[in-house]
Formats: C-alpha cells, structure tokens, sequence
C-alpha cells in the first residue's frame, strides 16, 4: 500500500473507511456543527422501519415522492446495492501479466470476507460467467500469457442472498441479488456497439428489440469450456429459479444491479425473468409476482420503445443512478430515443431500426455540485462507479445543498480513479493487492501462487461449492 497511507477498517453500517488522516481533516471541514446542522434540515430521517416499506424503497410505486427530496431509507439502499457492483470490480483480476486475468480473485465462500463486506448478511451462490467469442473485444480481460485459467471465458459476476437472520428481519423478506460486472479502466467498449436492434426470442412478439452486442454477451456460449459451457442466460435464470424453490414460501425479494455495460445486462436480466415467468408463484389461489427492481448506475439505452413498454407492462422496476456528464447513459443512439416526441410514429410506422429507449425513472447526479471533485475530469471519472455513490451520498434533491448524508469516506472515489481534488492528499488508484499478489514460496522465492479452480454450481444448498 501507498507509504504514509494511515489504512483502517470500519465497519460501522457495514461500509469500509478508508481514512487518511490529513483527508479526514479537511473532510470535515465539510462536516462542522452548522454544516450538519444543515444536513439535518435538508434531510429529515424516515421513521417507519425498512421492513414495513421496503416495497416502496424498492419502487412498486416507481419511487414516486421519494427521491425529491431523497429518502434516507432510499439513498442507503441505492449505495447498498452500488456497493454490490462494486464488489465486483474490486475481486476482478484486470492484470493481463496473470494467467487468472478475467477471473474472480476470490473463492465464492470468502468473496465478501476478502472484500470487507462479511457483515452484508448476503453469501454467494453463484459465479456467473460469459464466453469472451463475441463482437466486444474492448470490453473483456484476456492474459498476454499463453498458459491461462480458460482460453474462452470472463468473469461477470454472482448471484448472492440474504441468509443474515437479523438482515432479513430489517429487509423485510429475503433478497436475491445478481450482480454484473461492468468495465471500470476505460470506455472504449462503446465504440463496440454496432447500434444493431435484435429480436432476442424471449417471446413470440418480434417488435421487441435489443442491442445485438448486449445480447450475444447474454446468450453465447462455449461448449468446449468449462465455465460458459452454459450461457450467462442459462447460469442466471437456472440459479434464480433454483433459489426460489429452495425458499419456496418467504417473502422474497429479486434485486439485480450492475454499473455501466453491467447495467444493461441487469435490465435484460429483470426483463427475461419477468418475461419467462420465473417470479411467479403459484401457490394453488394466487399467483403473485415476486417484485423485480433494478438498480443501474451509468448505464447505456439497451432496446427499442417496445422494449422498455413491455418491462413496463411486466412490472419491472428500474432505477437508473446517472452522472449527467457521463457519456454512456447517452449511447446507443443520441438522436431517435425517448426523448423524440415521435418515436413511437418512428418504430411503428416508418419502422426506423436505429431507435432505442431508457427504461425506468432517472435519477440525475451532477459531480460539479460536490466540493470534493474535480470540476473537470476525464470520461473516466465522469462515468466511474464509486464516484456516483460519493453523488448519492450528498444528493438532498434538485437545488438541495451536496452534504454528504451518512459520511461515506471520500477516499473512496480515488480507489481507481483521479478524481478528487489534490489537496484531500489522496493518492489516484490507490486500491491494489498487496505485492500483486505474489507470496514467497517454501524455497524463499517470490511466485504468483496457484488459485483454486472454484466453480458454484446449483446443488442442495445455496453455498455448495463444486472444485475442477
């Protein structure tokens, strides 16, 4: 770690902080008596237990009333759930010199232990994987070396549930997360997207359309390989279903999350499992729906208008976090999109190809309002993930004064990016493993050691590891 980097952990409501002690200072230049004294005036905290609203907070009213100003049950979910995406840049091996490059660093069983998230009451239940085949080259890790962990797959993410007793009581029910990984080093996989509508088949109306890349990245697969034997789809939708008829009769909850190109896979995955009827449960009276929310964050447009009607007409719930600097929640298509008031006349009458709509309600950050960050700052920055929970941390609502509601620690932001001002003295991507990696061996040499070839597959129990 970076010299003179005081590093400690703190695991008060469950988050790490990371605190220099210089950066704590000036920090709280932003957090004197009448700064939060403002900060209690500009947010008045929600009584009512999460558990008695958690439908709400999880947008069965599509967070009408919530969000100006911002809840304060609704604003630590959010970052909750961006801790979640998170997580999955921060176990990816993005090293191209190490034969695991495109690989999760972690074993299932320890995946939030080694993350500093034990205490998220949520274990792994799967890793997910996709086949590296496909038409986006920018996009996927591959190793430079020639002996590697799998010549065809990448890494993508995890299904996770609540198992926490006392997290479940505060959830309310029992939550199922899907996590997808995004890309957090640069952008250029948005160069990929050939701006290709395609009819994914998930049902028998062909109207309904998606972008060609997103999909392909969710339904090839490798027959000869060992992790994308089966396609992203087939591992997601066979873990969800297996997870609901293990806790056959809760209350459960289905929360997908993703940042950035991981954002677009949480909403085709919220819309294939509502489109398949995964979350219907048929008790022999009802059939109620299990309720689906999405929380994306920097997230590029992913189908046609038809495509975001029908999520709509299934009862999906999207929230979209979005810097309104960042450039991806603008692609595909800038011109024939939601905000053209004649799309629908586009799409069914002219039958224009290249139109593309959001899903879901917007919520607009602005990092230009945050005293900590750089004014101006690289595509990168703008588009970065940690840097959006920094905004949802301080966002009150529109024309609100930035204060950052629970004090999540700023130093967070440079974690793996440049992005806070110089004079909080904290070091640019300062986040990296220890020696990368490397341990000395029994004969006192330095060595990349061997990780355990750990694949989580659907068995009896949630957390049943399987080893090649």
């Amino acid at each position: 770690m970076v010299a003179d980097w005081d590093l400690y952990l703190d695991f008060d409501n469950d988050r790490i902080k990371h605190c220099h002690p210089e950066t704590r200072l000036l920090q709280d230049e932003f957090l004197s008596p009448e700064v939060e004294e403002e900060c209690l005036a500009l947010e008045e905290e929600d009584e009512r237990p999460l558990s008695e609203i958690w439908k709400e907070i999880q947008g069965c009213h599509d967070w009408d009333g919530l969000l100006d100003p911002m809840n304060s049950h609704l604003r630590r979910e959010i970052i909750r759930y961006g801790e979640f995406a998170q997580a999955c840049y921060d176990s990816f091996d993005f090293d191209p010199h190490s034969k695991y490059c495109g690989s999760c660093k972690y074993q299932g069983a320890r995946f939030f232990e080694k993350l500093g998230m034990a205490d998220c009451g949520y274990q792994i239940s799967r890793y997910l994987y996709a086949t590296s085949d496909i038409n986006l080259p920018n996009f996927y890790q591959k190793s430079k070396l020639s002996s590697v962990w799998s010549t065809h797959a990448n890494w993508m993410g995890y299904v996770a549930v609540c198992t926490d007793e006392d997290e479940i009581k505060r959830l309310g029910r029992r939550d199922i997360v899907v996590s997808w990984r995004g890309t957090v080093t640069y952008l250029e996989w948005i160069y990929d997207l050939k701006d290709i509508l395609h009819s994914p088949n998930f049902t028998n109306d062909p109207s309904i359309k998606m972008e060609l890349g997103f999909y392909d990245l969710y339904t090839k697969k490798e027959d000869t390989c060992n992790f994308c034997s089966f396609s992203a789809r087939e591992q997601v939708l066979a873990e969800i279903k297996r997870l609901l008829d293990y806790y056959d009769g809760e209350e459960i909850s289905i929360t997908i999350t993703g940042h950035s190109l991981g954002a677009a896979l949480a909403i085709i995955t919220a819309y294939d499992i509502a489109e398949l009827g995964v979350n219907i449960v048929n008790d022999g009276r009802v059939t109620p729906k299990i309720p689906i929310t999405v929380y994306s964050f920097g997230g590029p447009r992913v189908g046609n208008l038809k495509f975001k009607e029908r999520c709509e007409e299934l009862g999906v719930k999207v929230l979209r976090v979005i810097n309104i600097h960042d450039k991806v929640p603008t692609v595909p298509e800038i011109f024939a999109n939601e905000k053209l008031q004649f799309q629908k006349y586009l799409e069914e009458t002219v039958s224009f190809p290249w139109s593309y709509a959001h899903v879901g309600v917007e919520l607009t950050l602005d990092h230009t309002h945050s005293p900590f960050l750089k004014p101006a700052g690289d595509l990168g920055c703008a588009h970065n993930l940690e840097a959006h929970l920094h905004l949802l941390d301080g966002y009150h609502g529109k024309g609100r004064r930035f204060c950052l509601s629970n004090k999540r620690d700023i130093a967070l932001v440079n974690k793996d990016s440049n992005f806070l001002k110089k004079e909080y003295g904290v070091p640019p991507h300062w986040r990296q493993d220890e020696n990368k990696g490397m341990v000395k061996n029994n004969d006192g040499r330095w060595v990349l050691p061997e990780r355990p070839r750990w694949r989580l597959i659907h068995m009896t129990s949630p957390t049943t590891l399987t080893k090649y």
